[in-house]
């Protein structure tokens, strides 16, 4: 591999020179700058990216920060982030919180050190004060209040999904609807609930019925194993996520429970497992692919403009029906 040393002695001049030619930065004369590039073009010769994002203290790296590479939502959210990075010059960066002691879960001071370039985080596990301690690095987080000063913050409407998901189950005809949320913790699942309690409070001849679950297919399955013990009557729910909803449709499964005959199942998501299971699961569908490039676009907008100010972004769901909750009135 062809060095800047190389090229400034076949040139006759200085690798600093060499180095005010690759960076259009410095006064070098048209004449030495006209033989460095015929010498560069050529060795065939190639920048090393690495050695001059060290010295520029950048990479053309971006940092996608997830909680659970395992949950199907993270990779789809990924690949929209990746292909705006690499339509922009940047390579992405993939971090997971899940199984990370939170006392050495500091993300943002490693990748400082790192010299990456800008931060997208898609996890609550990362507490909001250390984010704001890093407010120089361009940012932009999913799914989070923002008090960030010079941040993107990029949710969906999930309180309206929600509430779409539940007012659903009582247009098919159930009767005794249950949520089974995920962590409080998570802004999502608390929105989540809060959406479906909001529907249930409207229709005072309707019980609240809620389990606790942790957003992963076993949490789904321990949950309405537990929901039906106390609630044997249930014939609606409404599950905080689509991993979960597919551990209910498993455990009802199980159970010898039909879907949607006996209970009808809706998730929240829109991941790609919904599909594939049986019966197809009906979900509040969210724009992944489509958050990952927005995501992506934002936080590139930032590194070239450093003093943009705090900007919210809110998308929208849909309500896709499948079998699971396509019920006979």
């Amino acid at each position: 591999m062809k060095t800047i040393r190389d090229v400034a002695k076949s040139a006759g001049v200085s690798p600093a020179t060499v180095s005010r030619v690759l960076n259009n930065k410095g006064y070098v004369s048209e004449e030495k700058k006209a033989r460095i590039e015929k010498v560069i073009q050529e060795m065939g010769f190639e920048p090393n990216q690495v050695a001059r994002g060290l010295a520029k203290k950048t990479s053309n790296t971006l940092a996608l920060i997830v909680s659970d590479i395992t949950n199907p939502f993270f990779p789809e959210l990924a690949k929209g982030a990746e292909r705006v990075a690499h339509s922009n010059g940047y390579s992405l960066l993939l971090g997971n919180t899940k199984g990370v002691d939170s006392e050495d879960n500091d993300y943002i001071k490693i990748l400082m050190n790192k010299y990456i370039d800008g931060i997208i985080i898609a996890t609550h596990d990362i507490d909001s004060e250390l984010l704001e301690k890093h407010t120089k690095m361009p940012m932009v987080i999913l799914e989070m209040e923002n008090k960030i000063e010079n941040a993107c913050t990029i949710k969906v409407d999930t309180l309206q999904g929600s509430i779409t998901a539940t007012e659903h189950l009582i247009s098919i005809g159930c009767k005794k609807i249950a949520h089974i949320y995920g962590p409080l913790y998570d802004q999502t699942a608390k929105e989540r609930l809060q959406g479906y309690q909001n529907v249930i409070h409207e229709h005072p001849e309707r019980e609240e019925i809620i389990g606790p679950g942790d957003f992963t297919i076993d949490g789904g399955i321990a949950a309405v194993s537990q929901l039906l013990k106390d609630h044997p009557d249930v014939d609606g729910l409404f599950v905080g996520n689509d991993l979960m909803a597919v551990g209910v449709i498993k455990e009802l499964s199980r159970l010898h429970i039909r879907v949607p005959e006996d209970i009808a199942v809706c998730g929240f998501d829109g991941i790609y497992l919904t599909k594939v299971v049986s019966p197809e699961i009906t979900t509040i569908e969210q724009p992944i692919y489509k958050m990952g490039e927005l995501a992506a676009e934002k936080l590139i907008d930032r590194i070239n403009n450093p003093y943009m100010n705090n900007e919210s972004i809110e998308l929208k769901t849909k309500l896709v029906i499948r079998q699971s909750s396509k019920k006979d009135n």
